[in-house]
């Protein structure tokens, strides 16, 4: 935990055993921590010179560790001031990238990213640095990082960024995809479907975009993307992405039109996304970890409920009744 202040896993366990006791001594903490008197003196020394622990006036083999809200507030307050000193020499470097880019030829616009690693790292960087919304498309094949595997979308929608996704309608069939989608909706993300994305792409704030290749690159046939920055060719990616949002269908409620939501169990409201999403029933009854049986009889009941003979009215049905968007 304080290893972000800069404190190794050895002198927080030996800090932390000087702030459960009064007093201790080398020999004492070694023997509580199970480690050498050599690396905890060594320790011990280092946690000096941070101000973090001193030595006791009556007895010098023994240690006494500051007050956690003086020592380790000053090492907090500290490390805000380099962060700000960072925060002022990125907006100086921001200043001057963009300068030089007004001089640029038109192809500077557009940088190779290389290997699935490069990608990955370049997709969450991304979404660490949008402050405002992050558009993204998924097809039903994943091409380097995994809807569950995404948690810098997590902490981005924590702190008010908006996401809008549109999702092939095959990216359900996959296992748990449905339960993660659900979830990431239930966060605050507006999630709609459709049958065929013509390719993958992430923008963030309107300004950056990731499009990863679809052919592979390189000898070695290794995954690469492309990234956009602000130019005529991002501005016909954010055409293009506005015009599938536009064609696709909503998914789950979005909070301003809940009513319907209590009306049916959430089983019930899974079934019927995937069900307008097109999914067959064995593909459903696997999202759901229910039998065929179950699916079919569920669908059953539904269409009894809303009144309906046939499955694609009550696809119908449901948004009329408010049970989907």
């Amino acid at each position: 935990m304080l290893s972000v202040l800069g404190l190794t896993d050895l002198q927080e366990s030996v800090y932390r055993r000087l702030v459960a006791a009064a007093s201790a001594t080398a020999a004492e903490i070694a023997q509580d921590l199970g480690l050498s008197q050599s690396e905890v003196t060594l320790a011990l020394e280092s946690l000096e010179k941070l101000g973090l622990a001193a030595r006791s006036v009556a007895a010098p083999e023994h240690f006494n560790a500051s007050p956690p809200e003086l020592a380790l507030g000053s090492l907090i307050v500290d490390q805000q001031q380099e962060l700000r000193k960072a925060e002022l020499e990125l907006h100086a470097l921001a200043e001057m990238f963009h300068k030089s880019a007004t001089g640029r030829a038109g192809v500077d616009v557009i940088d190779i990213v290389r290997g699935p690693q490069a990608v990955a790292q370049h997709f969450a960087q991304l979404q660490r640095g949008a402050k405002r919304s992050v558009w993204a498309m998924v097809k039903s094949d994943v091409a380097v990082v995994d809807s569950a595997d995404n948690v810098d979308e997590e902490a981005a929608l924590a702190r008010g960024v908006k996401y809008k996704v549109i999702v092939e309608s095959g990216a359900f069939n996959k296992p748990g995809f449905a339960k993660q989608a659900a979830l990431s909706s239930n966060s605050g993300e507006e999630i709609r479907l459709t049958d065929s994305l013509p390719l993958r792409m992430l923008i963030a704030d309107q300004e950056l975009a990731l499009l990863p290749l679809n052919s592979q690159t390189g000898a070695g046939g290794e995954i690469g993307a492309l990234l956009l920055r602000p130019s005529g060719l991002l501005d016909a990616m954010r055409a293009l992405y506005e015009l599938c949002w536009k064609q696709a269908q909503p998914t789950y409620l979005s909070p301003e039109n809940a009513e319907g939501f209590d009306s049916l169990d959430e089983s019930d409201r899974h079934l019927l996304v995937l069900l307008r999403a097109g999914i067959t029933d064995n593909a459903i009854a696997g999202q759901l970890s229910v039998s065929l049986r179950t699916v079919q009889r569920r669908l059953q009941l539904l269409m009894n409920r809303a009144e309906v003979s046939t499955r694609f009215q009550l696809g119908i049905a449901a948004s009329r009744l408010g049970w989907l968007e």
